[in-house]
């Protein structure tokens, strides 16, 4: 899977751009707020249908301008792509594929797959139970578009769930409350069983790479928030009305999928307590690698692979073997100096300066 081109019509700071690439390593460099990350966010919205930057569509939209308008050229070993993304300051956003109409997110995931390197996602470990929620919905969204579908449904309960516990010491019928458990029930049940399959999944690639990269072990536990035997809507169904009452009493959903954690292990110790930042980077490396290593499994072929600013962030010695590792895969890699990333006869150069894009310099 590899993208050929991007084409840029009063995209944040890029007013007219079309940008050819190379199916292996696309090195994007320059100083900082020149646009850099801003083509990485584009290729991210044709793979999540969002910007990891920001949750408003119109934020995207260059200023003085009223909409903008994005084309996307991309492959896999089955067939060519072309997709179009436009987004009107005040209106709705609007995708197609090859003149499809992409109606649902869920339709969206399945086409191009996506793995990104930020400095954020160096977070990963010691930061909150929703990043790592985040990270393990999105990497099995691309994979199977139904289990989005269930996340979006289970969320809509909740809110009409959370919006009665609020209300339900004030009149309103508890009944209700046993209707939104069997809702939440029959999506939870499926959502445990998916993030349960995929983390044995992802730690048995996480355990070689955390191997090679460091010679440590590497581990990774799934924490349901809902504990039960078995992972069944009846069985989920009854835990949640045993714990009504509590939940009633603080007025908020205390159990459910939107609680759930991962706890990752270094040497049979939780990485998040007690390993050092050097650890920490070195699993969440070995997490998106798995990630990556994970889609190759199911489909045949590697994700692109995005690198926003990255390789600053790592020593040496990370670097160099995550460098070995994005091999003959297309990548996308932003930087403010060239001499971080080791250029060959695959790497293809964009230099970047106020939202222009010189190929080659």
């Amino acid at each position: 899977m590899y993208i050929s081109s991007l084409s840029l019509m009063n995209f944040r700071n890029y007013e007219n751009q079309k940008i050819r690439f190379s199916p292996y390593t696309n090195l994007i460099y320059g100083d900082n707020a020149q646009g850099k990350t801003n083509i990485l966010e584009a290729l991210y919205l044709f793979s999540q249908g969002r910007s990891h930057r920001t949750k408003l569509d119109r934020e995207l939209i260059k200023f003085g301008a009223d909409s903008a308008r994005l084309k996307l050229k991309f492959h896999d070993s089955d067939r060519d792509y072309t997709a179009l993304m436009q987004m009107v300051r005040n209106g709705r956003k609007t995708i197609n594929i090859n003149h499809i109409p992409i109606t649902k997110l869920s339709m969206l995931m399945n086409y191009l797959n996506i793995v990104m390197f930020s400095p954020e996602d160096l977070n990963l470990i010691k930061g909150s139970p929703s990043a790592r929620r985040q990270f393990i919905d999105s990497a099995i969204s691309q994979l199977y578009p139904a289990y989005l579908i269930s996340l979006t449904e289970y969320h809509k309960a909740l809110v009409q769930k959370s919006s009665l516990l609020k209300s339900i010491k004030r009149g309103a019928d508890k009944t209700m409350l046993s209707v939104w458990n069997e809702q939440l029930a029959k999506n939870c049940a499926r959502i445990m069983n998916e993030r349960h399959a995929f983390i044995n999944e992802l730690c048995t690639f996480a355990k070689v790479i955390q191997k090679e990269i460091s010679n440590e072990d590497f581990d990774v536990h799934y924490v349901p928030s809902i504990r039960v035997d078995k992972v069944d809507a009846d069985t989920i169904f009854n835990f949640l009305e045993l714990h009504s009452r509590r939940e009633i009493e603080f007025k908020s959903a205390l159990y459910g999928i939107q609680r759930d954690d991962i706890n990752v292990f270094i040497n049979n110790n939780n990485a998040r307590i007690y390993g050092s930042q050097g650890q920490q980077r070195s699993a969440t490396l070995s997490l998106k690698i798995a990630q990556a290593e994970y889609i190759h499994s199911v489909k045949g072929e590697y994700p692109v692979l995005l690198l926003d600013d990255i390789m600053s962030e790592l020593d040496i010695n990370r670097r160099t073997y995550l460098a070995e590792k994005i091999k003959n895969k297309q990548v996308f890699i932003t930087s403010t100096d060239t001499d971080l990333v080791k250029s060959t006869d695959q790497t293809k150069l964009f230099y970047v300066k106020q939202g222009q894009v010189y190929e080659g310099e």
